[in-house]
């Protein structure tokens, strides 16, 4: 009855042996039985890798602002841009004040026409201008009956036309402008019963103060002519103007 209650007993630390033994195999002793000396210590092991970057701090507080720089050198000019687009049409101004009133624009004239008077003596010395003395036309004044010349007041461009009635001798004159011929014209009179003519004109471009006027060329040869049925007369007109000044012409 005794040896019965003790077979599990005797069960447990057989079984309690042997786990023991299976740890005591191989010099497997654990530590809860026997403590050893320390070892010595190992190699040291080699580096490891970078680690991952941390993450950004906090912002730090704003700093007190710093004295102004010196002003840097100026830089270079940098290249033309591209055009830029046309803009839009601006609104119309406030309409302006009215001005002073012009003066009227009235285009420049010149012009003259005079004759001989019947039975006048005519100059005989080469050299001397002719004095058509009787005026038909000169209402600026331009031209001079007693000297026989015209004198350009407006610049532009004057027709001149000299018309003369030849007899009792030929006839040789010029047209003078500045003391120099500008044009020439003969008449030969062959004595005969009635008068002849001559005639001719030439436009010719003057300015302020210029002056024109018929001049004899040789002096045998002075068969101007007038009458109560027969004239010479010298005429000129302003073709065109071109007067910088003119209001017109400007």
């Amino acid at each position: 009855m005794t040896s019965l209650r003790l077979l599990p007993l005797l069960h447990s630390l057989l079984i309690l042996q042997v786990h023991i033994s299976n740890q005591l195999e191989d010099n497997k002793i654990p530590p809860s039985l026997c403590t050893g000396h320390p070892g010595t210590p190992g190699t040291p092991g080699v580096h490891g890798s970078p680690g991952q970057p941390g993450r950004d701090g906090r912002d730090g507080r704003d700093a007190a602002p710093g004295e102004k720089g010196e002003r840097g050198d100026r830089g270079d000019r940098g290249e033309t841009g591209m055009r830029g687009l046309t803009g839009d049409k601006g609104d119309p101004g406030e309409k302006g004040e009215r001005g002073q009133p012009g003066e009227c624009a009235v285009a420049p004239k010149s012009a003259f026409s005079a004759k001989l008077s019947e039975g006048r003596t005519l100059p005989l010395t080469v050299g001397d201008a002719v004095s058509f003395d009787k005026i038909l036309l000169n209402e600026q004044g331009d031209y001079n009956p007693e000297t026989g010349r015209f004198t350009c007041r407006v610049p532009g461009v004057y027709y001149f036309a000299v018309h003369a009635t030849v007899y009792r001798a030929s006839l040789q004159f010029d047209l003078i402008k500045n003391g120099h011929a500008v044009a020439s014209y003969f008449q030969f009179y062959g004595n005969w019963p009635k008068p002849a003519s001559l005639s001719g004109g030439s436009l010719l471009h003057l300015i302020p103060g210029d002056q024109v006027w018929v001049q004899m060329a040789l002096s045998e040869y002075n068969g101007f002519y007038s009458s109560t049925k027969t004239d010479s007369t010298f005429t000129g007109f302003l073709v065109y103007s071109d007067w910088k000044n003119s209001a017109v012409f400007a």
